[in-house]
């Protein structure tokens, strides 16, 4: 994990919903077994290493919507 980077938490419901998930993707598309651990590990990584450019992806196209609404808030001027 980066240096000043928050962890990404889930509930464990969450946790537990995406560890079948990634289960279910590795029996559908590559026809492999995947354990509970195997899982979770892999989710951990995601977790870790890939959700954080997501969730700052969001938060610049989320800064960019309001700010291109803030803009329009000009348009209403008498």
């Amino acid at each position: 994990m980066k240096k000043n980077q928050q962890r990404i938490k889930l509930s464990k419901e969450t946790k537990d919903h995406m560890i079948t998930e990634i289960k279910r993707y590795y029996l559908n598309e590559r026809d492999e077994e995947l354990g509970d651990l195997a899982a979770a590990l892999f989710l951990d990584f995601i977790i870790e290493e890939l959700a954080p450019e997501f969730y700052n992806q969001g938060v610049y196209d989320s800064c960019n919507f309001m700010k291109d609404k803030s803009e329009d808030l000009l348009t209403i001027q008498i």
